[in-house]
């Protein structure tokens, strides 16, 4: 398979998106998705977490042994990811209590193990940096309209809370769209969220099925995936 960079970028935003297709880390995913702030800032924390750990792989990928290579590569996204808490903690000190416990567990999202170990380890730095890019803002993307959504219904705002990320002056970002009465509680719960994200991997699947070929037949696809196994 060719990792040209359209098609890294192409697999990390929409073909392969680790939110909507490969359904990776849907902890965080679901759990602080109630707003959009908290989608931007978890998402801006995990991009930066993927981008630095796949360059990091990659720069070290000849001097790994086999043998202990995800050891090393829990140890480097721990140790980055130490480091954003750390200045979440010193510089967006409101938005990372409010984020709470789930900047630490992103040493536990499956999608930076796992571009770690499918691609960063395997590929050189240029092309680690895309795909690190592509697949943290295809999962910020997912955060971002979760979030959205869910505090659009709930709540009837957009950017709601926006200066616990970008500081006093933005709290006038912040969008009514709705009366201050209304609201659909549901969306802002958890069941919210997992009906939100159902929505979203059905759009999804909906839009991949309506581009391909009118005259393909699926008969055909499924002898040939037969075939292939």
């Amino acid at each position: 398979m060719t990792h040209n960079h359209p098609t890294i970028w192409r697999n990390g935003l929409w073909d392969n998106n680790p939110g909507v297709v490969q359904l990776l880390g849907l902890c965080p995913l679901l759990a602080v998705t109630n707003s959009a702030i908290n989608g931007i800032g978890l998402g801006l924390a995990t991009l930066l977490v993927l981008v630095l750990s796949n360059l990091a792989v990659s720069a070290t990928r000849r001097w790994l042994q086999p043998e202990i290579r995800i050891p090393i590569f829990v140890l480097i996204i721990a140790s980055l990811v130490t480091v954003v808490d750390l200045l979440m903690q010193a510089w967006l000190a409101e938005l990372s209590q409010t984020l709470g416990i789930f900047i630490p567990l992103i040493v536990t999202n499956c999608t930076i193990l796992a571009r770690a170990e499918a691609f960063a380890s395997r590929q050189p730095m240029a092309r680690s940096l895309s795909d690190g890019l592509a697949q943290g803002l295809g999962f910020a993307l997912v955060l971002i309209a979760l979030g959205a959504g869910r505090e659009l219904l709930g709540q009837g705002t957009l950017m709601a809370d926006a200066h616990l990320l970008l500081g006093d002056w933005a709290q006038s970002l912040e969008l009514r769209l709705m009366p201050a009465d209304w609201g659909l509680l549901l969306a802002v719960l958890p069941p919210g969220a997992f009906i939100g994200l159902g929505l979203l991997v059905a759009l999804h699947q909906r839009i991949q099925r309506s581009q391909q070929p009118m005259n393909e037949n699926p008969a055909d696809g499924s002898s040939q995936a037969i075939d292939a196994t």
